[in-house]
């Protein structure tokens, strides 16, 4: 007869009741200590393998765990595994979706493939960890199903979503989302490759993660999760940091900064990076090589807030007229790839040497009983060091943080983009200006397109060779698991419902002519948190290209002016009215092309007008006409 007091806790459907009930064992932990000791296995080692037998195959080792000082190190012993598959995400229901469906990609109904996982899993010991997608205050009941030999995974999740003891379960326990853990099936169905399957109904949102980098699952599985459950009840868990900034006047402003992949996001979390007289290098001309520099004594000091998802409940919104979020995560999953030597980074060097709790580290060099240190990354077999080491940084290490149980009002909502250099003779898209300010039908555009831009760190193909690629609705529409349509309305309307958030775009890389590196981020952002997030309309001026929605004729730091070229690239001598305006039909070619699959009778009226302006090069007064601006 089975007996677990515990799996009592737990209401779960008939089979997975089942399957759980025939296992030789189910493990808890009642406390983190418990979970973090698992990770090691049975015998508490210092090296722990992590090996499955695989039929026709022998044994696999997927990855070992090593016990260092400040805690486990976890290396895979594939390349490959060592980051996120882009592919990986197929969908096993009927409900409806634009991603590929299981059974059109692997030819049979996902139904068999998951009573096969159910039956692997009754054969295996497991650990049943319980914890709330989105977060411990405002998430939702959710539950991960893994072998207790990938106790790592577990402890991945844990830090990252928040950890919640057996304990404090208290019956009945009903997950919103389940997420199941089966290694060996990578090897045995889908030829080595990372899978990572969702089976939704409108009760439950299953992940099936038949890998072990918990990139794909115990980070973006949990996305897709979000945003599966926002979709139903009419919020979003946005793709964004966010920061609050603290004037040396003392006030407070808060900056929500989306953006694909490479646009700016944990930069916005960073302070200036100064020369080594304490200047700030605004940019360096591309051509003449000419540096402008400026100096800025106190600036901002920052509060983060969110790294990478921040969850806009309904039930947070007030009628302030500003957007309100909170973090979706309990811990941070940072890449430490920037970080190559002691002194690149002191915040997070201090964190992760000396943690007030053991971390848990990915793809970096580990040995027993040492100190695992996070410029020091796994070498790969091309011999080079690993390009995505990764640590898992709780929020309560942050200081000065902002509780995740704290609903922040957004006064700057910006949108960042990677841009390239753009001359006369070679004229290229990269023509946006320090600082643009947009009306909400704009603001909505650029996140319909999500474009990557410029050099990307994520991708190596480009677009018709102009370095553009779409992310897609929101720059999460690699984690959304349902149609793009129902993004883009629930997009829209969460915009135009915010008219006292300030709606900015702002490039990183260059402008024009300049290389700016992340300066014009920093810069945009100490001016207008200066300004308490608000630019008088004197300062205005309509931009040449109607997708940048305003620029600025001028703006002032500390008695300080930026220059006009950088504001107004079309100003620059090197660029011109003319390069200015090739740039500038390159990237309204680009939205026109991205934005015409939109443009279908499940969109909002609105959100057609909007398009249809796009699409006939409407004038800022076009898009103003639909969406108006509060300007002082």
């Amino acid at each position: 007869m089975f007996t677990d007091n515990h799996f009592a806790k737990f209401n779960l459907a008939d089979d997975v009741s089942a399957a759980l009930k025939k296992c030789k064992c189910i493990a808890y932990a009642e406390t983190k200590e418990e979970l973090e000791e698992m990770v090691y296995g049975p015998t508490h080692t210092s090296r722990y393998d992590v090996v499955y037998p695989i039929e026709g195959i022998g044994s696999v080792k997927e990855a070992e765990v090593v016990r260092c000082k400040n805690g486990p190190v976890v290396n895979f012993m594939e390349d490959y595994m060592r980051r996120r598959e882009p592919n990986c995400m197929v969908i096993g229901d009927e409900l409806p979706t634009d991603k590929p469906r299981f059974k059109d990609r692997f030819g049979y109904e996902f139904s068999k493939l998951r009573q096969e996982t159910l039956d692997w899993l009754s054969h295996q010991q497991v650990l049943l960890l319980p914890f709330m997608a989105g977060g411990l205050t405002y998430g939702s009941m959710s539950l991960m199903i893994c072998p207790t030999n990938a106790a790592f995974f577990a402890l991945s999740l844990a830090n990252m979503q928040g950890f919640v003891s057996i304990s404090d379960i208290s019956e009945p326990f009903t997950p919103r989302s389940i997420i199941y853990v089966a290694p060996p099936f990578r090897h045995t169905h889908f030829d080595g490759k990372q899978v990572v399957v969702h089976n939704r109904s409108k009760e439950l949102h299953e992940v099936f993660s038949y890998n072990l980098y918990p990139g794909p699952s115990a980070k973006k599985g949990v996305f897709s999760i979000l945003l599966d459950i926002g979709e139903q009840e009419g919020w979003i868990c946005c793709h964004t940091s966010a920061a609050m900034l603290e004037t040396p006047y003392e006030n407070e402003v808060v900056f929500m900064h989306e953006g694909a992949s490479g646009g700016g996001k944990s930069e916005m979390l960073e302070d200036f990076h100064r020369e080594d007289d304490d200047r700030l290098l605004i940019g360096t001309h591309t051509i003449t090589g000419e540096k402008y520099y400026m100096t800025l004594g106190e600036s901002c000091s920052i509060r983060p807030i969110a790294d990478d998802m921040a969850c806009a409940y309904t039930k947070i919104q007030d009628d302030s007229g500003r957007l309100r979020i909170v973090d979706a995560e309990d811990g941070w999953f940072l890449r430490m790839d920037g970080v190559n030597a002691y002194g690149n980074n002191p915040e997070y060097e201090r964190i992760s040497i000396h943690p007030s709790r053991p971390l848990e580290f990915f793809n970096m060099d580990g040995v027993p009983g040492a100190t695992c240190l996070i410029w020091e990354h796994v070498i790969e077999s091309n011999g080079k060091p690993c390009t995505n080491p990764r640590v898992i940084i709780p929020r309560n290490m942050l200081a000065d943080i902002v509780p995740s149980n704290e609903p922040v009002e957004v006064h700057v909502r910006s949108f960042g983009v990677r841009m390239p250099p753009s001359t006369a003779k070679d004229p290229n898209y990269g023509v946006m200006g320090m600082l643009q300010v947009v009306p909400a039908s704009i603001a909505w555009l650029w996140r319909l397109v999500s474009p990557r831009g410029f050099k990307n760190p994520s991708i190596a193909d480009t677009n018709a060779g102009s370095g553009l690629k779409a992310e897609g609705v929101g720059s999460y529409w690699p984690f959304c698991t349902g149609r793009k349509v129902t993004q883009a309305n629930m997009l829209l309307d969460q915009i135009v419902a915010s008219p006292n958030t300030l709606n900015v775009l702002i490039p990183n890389q260059h402008i024009g002519a300049y290389h700016v590196g992340f300066m014009g981020e920093w810069i945009a952002r100490e001016y207008l948190a200066r300004h308490t997030g608000n630019i008088r309309a004197k300062h205005l001026v309509p931009a040449r290209c109607p997708l940048f929605g305003y620029a600025l004729d001028e703006m002032k730091l500390d008695g300080q002016f930026i220059r006009q070229t950088f504001l107004r690239p079309e100003t620059q001598s090197k660029l011109g009215v003319e390069g200015y305006d090739a740039g500038a039909k390159i990237l309204t070619d680009f939205f026109k092309e991205q934005v015409a699959q939109f443009d279908c009778d499940d969109l909002s009226p609105l959100g057609k007008q909007i398009i249809d302006v796009c699409l006939h090069d409407g004038t800022l007064d076009d898009y103003l006409a639909l969406t108006p601006m509060k300007l002082r």
